[in-house]
């Protein structure tokens, strides 16, 4: 007679570990909609037009939804997650140093200098640039019309 292992044991077989992510992913949808359920039973429900409103930091939203936003915002944004994702590949790269120094250190060493090397070289390229400066000048456009006569001139060769 063999005996049929529990789903929730540990098996060293493929479809045990299978079974336990399964497990694991029905426990969490069960506990999800179980928690959603009861609130929305005990919740109380008093809608009202105060509430109903869209919620801008604290300022009521009027005019149109079509505004120009300022580009900074977003280069800003973009600088920090391109440098932050590379600063993660940091923490392994400690970790796993240590047990790499005698066999190949010198070799993982001279990699991360050449990483951080170009992380410091972008830096500085975007600063160069005056990405980071929250306030940036005004650029100065040609005011005697030589700008727009180069244009027709080139419209009118082509």
């Amino acid at each position: 007679m063999s005996v049929v292992p529990f789903l929730g044991t540990v098996s060293s077989a493929m479809t045990g570990h299978y079974a336990t992510v399964l497990i694991f992913v029905l426990v969490g949808f069960v506990f999800a909609g179980l928690a959603l359920g009861v609130a929305k039973l005990i919740r109380p429900s008093n809608p009202s037009p105060a509430k109903m409103t869209t919620y801008e930091c604290g300022e009521l939203p009027i005019g149109s939804s079509w505004i120009r936003f300022n580009v900074r915002f977003y280069l800003i944004a973009l600088f920090f997650i391109v440098f932050d994702v590379e600063v993660i590949f940091l923490y392994p790269w400690a970790v796993v140093f240590r047990d790499l120094y005698p066999a190949m250190g010198s070799f993982i060493f001279w990699e991360m200098i050449i990483f951080l090397s170009i992380l410091t070289l972008g830096l500085a390229y975007v600063w160069a640039k005056g990405d980071l400066d929250w306030v940036k000048k005004l650029t100065k456009r040609p005011t005697d019309g030589t700008a727009s006569a180069a244009l027709e001139e080139e419209a009118s060769t082509s």
